[in-house]
């Protein structure tokens, strides 16, 4: 089971990796939209926001999501780490339902970019 350090080191990552894509990829990475990741296993929500083409976590903190964000995301850490480290498919995950992602429609068709 992956530890919520290693889920917060898989999040800089996925930012980093957002803020140096390009072309289209980059314009969805793009938004500026309040963002929250509940880790289900370890009961633990990173709360921020994804502007600049980045993720920038302002809290952590025990259970659910306190506030809805506008881009909520809900997984095990182990998918967390797997899906950022490109061994596992997102479509994949979120078919089958290991992967939530909620947000509005509009969000989501640029989101789907990105994943």
């Amino acid at each position: 089971m992956a530890t919520i350090e290693e889920c917060r080191a898989a999040l800089g990552k996925l930012s980093d990796t957002m803020q140096g894509a390009e072309g289209d990829v980059r314009a969805a990475a793009a938004l500026d939209r309040s963002v929250s990741c509940h880790i289900t296993d370890l009961d633990v929500t990173f709360a921020g926001r994804l502007t600049g083409g980045r993720i920038e976590v302002d809290e952590t903190h025990p259970g659910r999501p306190r506030e809805k964000a506008q881009i909520r995301l809900a997984l095990a850490g182990d998918d967390l780490v797997t899906l950022v480290g490109g061994e596992l498919n997102f479509a994949t995950a979120w078919g089958s339902g290991r992967v939530r992602l909620e947000a509005s429609l509009l969000d989501l068709f640029r989101l789907r970019k990105l994943l």
